[in-house]
């Protein structure tokens, strides 16, 4: 497996463009980020990213889609929503996809112990804590509590903003999803489940699916480019990196947001 130290120093050297067999409409411009999970610093530098990226190209109708779970592992998960809600007055046409941790998320908003409990066994301990913002409260309060004051301390413009997130973006000859679709079936019959939580069945088929499948989820050491599908989930809770792919006509690129104190310490 390629590091991510390795694979960053490769980034900043010029790369063509990858010229491929899919395409979105003339005029199109579309940018579509990695799983985020907490990583508000990352976001923020990759918005910054994006933006001088699509100055830099010129005049185009801009998309920018958000392949789901902003939540949970890293430590800023509020302040990632918050931004997230906050992008549509710079780029109005913003798309969120419901990946499997909102999902978790706002499930255990109901209040429901055993919601709670699985939510924060799979990482959403970081976006209660975020939320809650008072460690010492926080580390004396037990499930049946955190399941009761968690719904109070969320505000309704993130529950709402969440839970008005999509689970399929078709742009052109591209189909950008949470974490993959179920091969073998057509797009609007796949089930919730496999949108959001899908792993192998997805990632080890190399089937034609119609469209590119443009997705996040299944973590690897760099964007994952496949016959049928490009995965763009690069770890950032962990990794440091955040990655970003950008399309236009029969173009596509990728823009990255990095700690770099992070990656000193990997090359170190």
């Amino acid at each position: 497996m390629v590091s991510l130290s390795s694979f960053w120093k490769r980034k900043n050297k010029p790369e063509p463009e990858i010229r491929p067999d899919y395409s979105v409409p003339p005029g199109r411009r579309v940018y579509a980020i990695g799983d985020i999970h907490g990583r508000d610093d990352l976001f923020a530098q990759l918005i910054e990213r994006i933006r001088a990226d699509h100055a830099a190209r010129g005049p185009a109708q801009m998309t920018l889609i958000l392949l789901g779970d902003l939540v949970d592992r890293g430590p800023q998960s509020a302040e990632v929503v918050e931004r997230a809600m906050n992008l549509h007055r710079e780029f109005p046409d913003t798309r969120l996809l419901i990946g499997n941790h909102e999902e978790c998320f706002l499930a255990a908003l109901t209040g429901d112990v055993r919601r709670v409990r699985y939510f924060m066994r799979i990482g959403g301990d970081a976006t209660v804590r975020s939320y809650w913002r008072d460690g010492a409260s926080y580390a004396a309060a037990t499930f049946e509590e955190v399941a009761e004051r968690l719904p109070h301390l969320v505000p309704e413009a993130h529950v709402q903003f969440l839970g008005m997130g999509e689970d399929v973006v078709e742009i052109g000859e591209y189909a950008f999803v949470h974490a993959g679709i179920r091969p073998g079936v057509p797009l609007d019959k796949q089930a919730l489940t496999d949108l959001r939580w899908i792993r192998e069945e997805f990632l080890e088929d190399a089937s034609d699916h119609g469209k590119m499948i443009v997705h996040g989820h299944s973590i690897t050491a760099e964007p994952d480019e496949q016959s049928n599908r490009i995965g763009i989930d690069v770890g950032a809770f962990r990794s440091g990196t955040l990655a970003a792919l950008g399309i236009e006509g029969d173009r596509r690129w990728f823009l990255f947001a990095q700690d770099e104190a992070r990656l000193a310490e990997q090359a170190a």
